[in-house]
């Protein structure tokens, strides 16, 4: 192998041009002949007997040319790329300028990472969010519990949402009975949402005894031989029953958890819930911290680099689906997704990741931060005991280079973290400075003592509730 040239281009590219010699061309394509000759015939021979020479004279020179090339160049490109330096970050593009029994050139355009710089990633405008748990946040945890201990109880009134309605029931289209559209004794929960829409409601206000015709049109996004069909489900209603709920006290506390107290068991929920609030809030933080912190970056990213990171998030995560025994394309059809449809997601997320990964390398450079070799050691320690191996074993997977990259971007974002303004304490004196000129107004409505301005007092400011939000997977 003999690099020929290698030149700049725009876009974060290199051209490289290489040339292979006639020695390590030959010897690919006898490793070519070897793994095909047992296929080949020629008139005279038997079948994988036919020696090189005579296929070649046969079919031609370069009868193996194609294949031989495909043979020999990956090694060739990867090791222009050692001697001239070159670490890629995504595909390159290939395209062979000639070839002969003696060798042949090739030309590869290869990306390498952008010159990146970033200012300003100190002191950063983002708000935390306070985490809060009300007395009402905790009821509505407990709710669950309380649904699952209470039992159903046969009523004589009309059926409303949270009932049970035992139906029995028949679709019909243009008055013919339709597939999968006819039960007996089934237990509708009024308000779940399980049944079409608009079928629970129109059950509601119903008795048992009951019956009548309830005209339903399917949603678009239905099975294809319903969807957006108008059909009518003859309904009736053979019992209605409601939930009764259990007395919510200390016995209730040990039927449903492991604590003796009705308020051990609040305070537990409590507990759980602010932790997971607080995770989120802290996820959602470095979210925020992220997303400003990419603003500051200047940086023109190839194309090419957020493509290449694209296509091995997509293969990762068709990896993690067909390990559960789920053909991909299978998932996506379960998904009402496409490929292309998920091809564009990933590469929104592999911009954003390249971009974050530019960002903190561009910090840590400009800070200085450098990881030593007891460093890199540490975190080898570190995984291997989180993912219960061998520390060698964690070695051979996982290149010190890596590791070593990886450290200097956590201790870079923790660094852009740690200088983060607080918006939140500036707006919160502004809030102050506007309460006290409230109190300023109050006390001269109060000197003039008149009932019309008393009237107009001062309003109690309103509360926010804390937001909720659903805990994410592990990474």
């Amino acid at each position: 192998m003999n690099i020929k040239s290698s030149e700049k281009k725009e876009n974060s590219a290199v051209e490289l041009v290489i040339e292979v010699g006639a020695a390590e061309f030959q010897a690919a394509i006898d490793k070519v002949y070897n793994r095909q000759k047992k296929s080949i015939s020629i008139p005279g021979f038997r079948k994988g007997k036919v020696p090189r020479k005579m296929v070649e004279k046969f079919y031609g020179e370069n009868v193996f040319f194609e294949d031989a090339i495909s043979e020999a160049y990956p090694a060739a490109y990867e090791a222009a790329l050692k001697e001239a330096g070159i670490d890629p970050v995504a595909y390159p593009t290939l395209e062979v300028l000639d070839v002969s029994k003696d060798g042949f050139t090739f030309k590869a355009t290869v990306t390498v990472q952008p010159e990146a710089s970033i200012k300003d990633y100190k002191g950063l405008p983002v708000a935390r969010t306070e985490v809060k748990v009300t007395d009402e946040d905790v009821e509505n945890e407990l709710k669950p519990y309380v649904d699952r201990a209470s039992r159903l109880v046969s009523v004589e009134r009309e059926a409303k949402t949270g009932d049970v309605a035992v139906i029995d029931f028949e679709g019909f289209r243009d008055g013919v009975p339709f597939d999968g559209g006819k039960g007996s004794n089934y237990s509708l929960e009024l308000g779940s949402g399980s049944f079409v829409p608009g079928f629970e409601d129109q059950v509601a206000g119903m008795k048992a005894g009951e019956e009548k015709d309830i005209d339903i049109t399917f949603p678009e996004n239905y099975t294809p031989e319903l969807a957006g069909a108008a059909v009518v489900f003859h309904v009736k209603v053979n019992e209605v029953k409601e939930k009764e709920a259990p007395e919510v006290d200390d016995e209730f506390a040990k039927d449903v958890s492991e604590f003796d107290t009705l308020d051990e068991f609040k305070k537990d929920l409590a507990g759980k819930l602010e932790k997971r609030r607080q995770e989120q809030a802290d996820r959602d933080f470095e979210e925020a911290v992220t997303a400003a912190l990419i603003e500051k970056l200047e940086c023109d990213v190839p194309d090419a680099m957020v493509d290449y990171r694209a296509e091995k998030l997509l293969e990762d995560y068709a990896n993690r689906v067909q390990s559960q025994g789920i053909q991909f394309e299978q998932y996506l059809q379960m998904m009402g997704m496409t490929m292309d449809t998920m091809r564009a997601q990933a590469k929104a997320a592999a911009g954003r990741a390249v971009r974050r990964e530019l960002a903190l390398e561009a910090v840590a450079a400009a800070e200085g931060i450098e990881i030593t070799d007891a460093d890199v050691e540490a975190e080898y320690a570190r995984l291997a005991e989180q993912y219960k191996m061998e520390a060698d074993q964690v070695k051979a997977a996982v290149p010190a280079g890596d590791v070593k990259k990886d450290l200097a971007a956590q201790r870079a974002f923790e660094l852009v973290k740690g200088a983060v303004k607080k918006p939140a304490a500036k707006k919160a004196a502004k809030k102050s400075a506007k309460a006290d000129d409230k109190a300023e107004k109050k006390d001269e409505k109060e000197v003039k003592k008149t009932a019309k301005k008393a009237a107009e007092g001062e309003e109690k400011p309103k509360k926010r509730a804390a937001k909720k939000k659903a805990e994410d997977k592990a990474e």
